[in-house]
């Protein structure tokens, strides 16, 4: 069990008495080695049923029990998921100290504490409902499948004014930002710690269990998962070894702006979502994208006004079919609304999505990527990935709506509006003249029994 320390309630005394508060939470050697190790900016890659979650969970329990009306955050990937992942484990944590006071918020999934601290679990498939917070202590959990914007845009500024700590707790998935934060840990900075735990190491999972696990995962599954490999493939990604690929053949790195040719925008239009537009430009038989913006909960005045900023001489701007439907309240389209503004947009046709990512897997060879400016762009192309059916244990055949959807979407809507032609016209083509040959004499046999 461990123990909590708390000034009890009552009147002031001139030596305050202190009361110990047993949590049902006793944790395992590795565990214990990551609470005596933290600071304030924390990398945690953890094979699966490590109990990184919870660890993740007493660590915040622990803060706002210590700092009177402190207020911690567990950030879950989706708010459905801190739900189902984490907040059992805070009420199963919390409850030894319910009796000194405070409650809890089923609603908000929120535990006030006797102190007036506050945890509270979010999801990052809504952070503006983050954004403005000042935090003491946040968990983001699963990070690797995160839009990175929430860490840079969102929780490290809201973690500034009371000095607050951060805590990344996950499993990889590619060279992507998880493994950036990772990799930062790792280089010494004096405010960050970094420690990757596998499973061949900790002995959590029995031997024998990891090798009925191995006998059914693909190697790659099995090297992520449990081994913590950021270099296995991405389980279920459409274009992740297109990627990879066009990393090793150096077509990822500075890409200059061609002033001789014209800059085309290709968009994926949000309502509530965000917005993406990538920037390209088409030189001979290849695609350069030089820039990529996104955002989220901006009207199109402000993307107008991005374009203009940008200072690119436009060719022409493609959207996805859907900008022709007429808004209720205005009664008028986003077609309409861009013109108005400035933006001419062609529309992009209505294809089948997986179509469409045909045409996007004909594309990539051709592309060459800024590292710098397309960087979230091309994160999100890498990760952008089937949905996975726990039922029968297989990927769907079709996409997971994620953070890495707006991109990926923008990206697809560009390629069907143009798609590049693949057809080599200088091949010959084989005939089969046995065929030929056989088929001359079945036809005469018929003819000869008519």
């Amino acid at each position: 069990m461990n123990q909590l320390q708390s000034k009890s309630p009552g009147k002031k005394t001139t030596s305050k008495p202190v009361v110990k508060i047993e949590i049902p939470y006793k944790p395992r050697p590795y565990q214990l080695e990551v609470h005596n190790s933290l600071k304030r900016f924390s990398v945690l890659v953890c094979h699966r049923r490590f109990g990184k979650s919870v660890l993740a969970i007493n660590e915040l329990i622990k803060t706002a029990a210590d700092k009177p009306r402190s207020l911690c955050a567990f950030i879950a990937p989706t708010y459905r998921q801190g739900k189902s992942i984490a907040w059992e484990y805070l009420k199963l944590y919390t409850a030894p100290l319910m009796k000194y006071g405070g409650g809890r918020n089923e609603t908000e999934l929120r535990i006030d504490l006797f102190n007036n601290s506050r945890i509270q679990i979010f999801g990052a498939d809504n952070p503006d409902s983050i954004r403005g917070m000042g935090f003491d202590k946040v968990v983001m959990d699963e990070y690797a499948i995160m839009s990175p914007r929430v860490w840079t845009e969102i929780v490290r500024p809201a973690v500034s004014d009371k000095l607050g700590s951060v805590l990344f707790i996950g499993t990889p998935m590619g060279h992507n930002q998880f493994w950036e934060v990772f990799d930062f840990a790792q280089r010494g900075h004096k405010d960050w710690y970094g420690k990757l735990y596998r499973a061949s190491e900790t002995k959590v999972i029995p031997d024998d269990e990891l090798e009925q696990a191995k006998a059914i995962m693909s190697p790659e599954q099995y090297e992520q998962e449990f081994e913590c490999s950021f270099t296995a493939a991405v389980s279920g990604s459409y274009y992740g070894r297109l990627i990879t690929k066009a990393d090793k053949e150096k077509r990822i790195g500075e890409v200059p702006v061609d002033e001789a040719v014209g800059v085309e925008t290709w968009w994926d239009l949000g309502i509530g979502d965000s917005t993406a537009i990538w920037f390209a430009q088409r030189v001979g038989q290849e695609v350069h994208l030089i820039d990529y913006y996104e955002t989220s909960g901006e009207s199109l005045a402000h993307y107008a006004d991005v374009l203009s900023d940008k200072d690119y001489a436009y060719s022409r701007h493609i959207a996805p079919h859907d900008i022709m439907a007429r808004e209720l309240g205005t009664g008028k389209s986003r077609l309409e609304v861009s013109q108005e503004l400035g933006i001419d947009f062609e529309v992009a046709p209505k294809l089948e999505v997986d179509h469409g990512i045909e045409s996007v897997r004909n594309t990539l060879p051709s592309c060459y990527f800024d590292r710098v400016k397309c960087k979230t762009g091309l994160d999100a192309l890498r990760q952008y990935r089937k949905q996975w059916d726990d039922k029968n244990q297989v990927f769907k055949n079709k996409p997971l709506h994620d953070w890495c959807s707006h991109a990926s979407d923008a990206f697809r809507y560009g390629c069907v509006h143009d798609p590049i032609d693949t057809s080599d016209w200088d091949k010959p083509i084989n005939i089969d003249t046995k065929y030929v040959v056989w088929k001359k004499i079945e036809n005469q046999i018929k003819k000869y029994y008519q």
